[in-house]
């Protein structure tokens, strides 16, 4: 099969989605399949890449270290024509996302959409203090939904509250795969001596973007509480953004920042050695569609903390593998269950991390591309069995008129119910 990828992330850029794009491409390609990645250019972007078309884009977008690609679709055209993709596959609804519609609109192929990321939580990005701007997104995302012929939810949380808005397209649950061989065979001492943290200290770790959006104040506030009270402990940070001055200033304010390890972005094996340098995952964010970080910590036998929130609440299983708190858990709380792990006797860390490993085989990337292969195939075949109209020039063109009406349309709703008081019973509900 042929797939076409949309993304407005994608590799150097390190984030949740671009993992989740650059592992299902490979993936995929390993069992067969061709992929043809249509992405923004980002700095430092390999100089040579195979079956990758950059588009132009806005670098580091509102000083973040996102770009803004722009969703020319017209010097595609020749890429997209030699490679004749079988399925168009978006994993965003802005930008590119729209270029997938259209482009699927003039071939006639069937579009599949993954629900990556909350945007409604991300308007600090655009604008501060506008209210209406978080429902605008999400309405615009939910109408993104039904252009499509199925969407891919991460999480069955994720999936049931696009049913709950109102989705009419199919929605499969399917998480982002996880490379078992790259995230299981990580090395404890060799991650230690990276970060140099003493081989006896007992060590809590986070990975990911340090944005605002991850609820990180919240995070340090309790690691900070749990590092003062343990004077052996460590904290390691994986990961790069626009709070890691605010954040490592929280720490030295405490005079605790010579057990507070900013490791920076980590890739490959040097990623799976910070991992297992871990005893315990310290995950806090609200706004996360999955939050691959848990099953990469959880397939490395990390045990985790984690607030209840979309892709945690069906990851972790508290007493288990980890702990799961409630959403309105305090920092004290959260300390309170790093000292849980750190108390445990070395045999009940042993089986909470080999439950931990036991959770991640759901996640293991051939058991995730299988299912994701089946939305594909159900996809093209629901498709075909439409009666194909003559595809003339003209009839394309059509096709690709109707499709931006249909993307304004949807724009215009959006706006509509972001501005007016619903009077239908069918206000967005959010989720947490």
């Amino acid at each position: 099969m042929n797939i076409v990828m949309f993304t407005n992330t994608f590799t150097p850029h390190v984030s949740g989605v671009a993992n989740s794009v650059a592992s299902l491409s490979a993936g995929l390609r390993e069992m067969g399949h061709r992929v043809l990645v249509i992405a923004p250019e980002f700095p430092d972007m390999p100089a040579r890449e195979v079956d990758v078309v950059r588009v132009p884009a806005i670098e580091r977008f509102n000083k973040t270290d996102f770009s803004l690609p722009l969703p020319l679709i017209g010097p595609l055209q020749e890429a997209l024509d030699e490679f004749r993709p079988d399925i168009v596959h978006s994993h965003h609804p802005f930008l590119l996302g729209d270029a997938a519609l259209r482009v699927a609109a003039e071939r006639q192929l069937p579009v599949v959409y993954t629900y990556h990321t909350r945007y409604e939580l991300y308007g600090h990005y655009i604008a501060t203090d506008v209210p209406p701007l978080g429902k605008l997104v999400l309405r615009l995302m939910l109408g993104y939904c039904d252009l499509c012929d199925a969407v891919i939810a991460p999480s069955e949380s994720m999936a049931a509250f696009l049913v709950k808005n109102g989705v009419e397209t199919p929605v499969h649950v399917i998480p982002s795969g996880i490379d078992p061989d790259r995230f299981g065979n990580g090395n404890f001492s060799r991650g230690r001596a990276a970060a140099g943290i003493p081989e006896q200290a007992f060590c809590a770790g986070h990975v990911g973007r340090l944005a605002p959006e991850k609820n990180l104040t919240y995070l340090s506030q309790a690691v900070k509480r749990f590092l003062i009270s343990e004077p052996d402990a460590h904290f390691l940070v994986v990961g790069n953004g626009e709070m890691k001055d605010s954040l490592a200033a929280q720490f030295s304010s405490s005079g605790i920042s010579d057990r507070v390890h900013f490791a920076g972005v980590l890739r490959g094996q040097d990623l799976a050695d910070a991992y297992a340098a871990m005893d315990v995952f310290a995950f806090s964010s609200l706004s996360e569609t999955q939050g691959m970080v848990l099953a990469e910590a959880m397939t490395a036998g990390v045990p985790v903390v984690a607030l209840d929130a979309p892709g945690a609440r069906e990851m972790v299983r508290d007493r288990q593998n980890g702990r799961l708190l409630p959403t309105n858990a305090s920092t004290a709380d959260f300390e309170h269950a790093l000292h849980w792990l750190f108390s445990r006797r070395a045999g009940d860390r042993q089986a909470l991390a080999n439950k931990a490993r036991r959770t991640a085989l759901a996640f293991d990337r051939k058991v995730t591309i299988e299912k994701t292969l089946s939305v594909y195939r159900g996809a093209v075949l629901a498709r075909s069995l439409v009666n194909r109209m003559d595809d003339r020039a003209w009839q394309a063109a059509s096709r690709r008129i109707a499709t931006d009406w249909e993307i304004l349309r949807n724009f215009g709703q959006a706006v509509k119910d972001a501005l007016v008081e619903r009077d239908d019973g069918k206000q967005t509900t959010p989720v947490s």
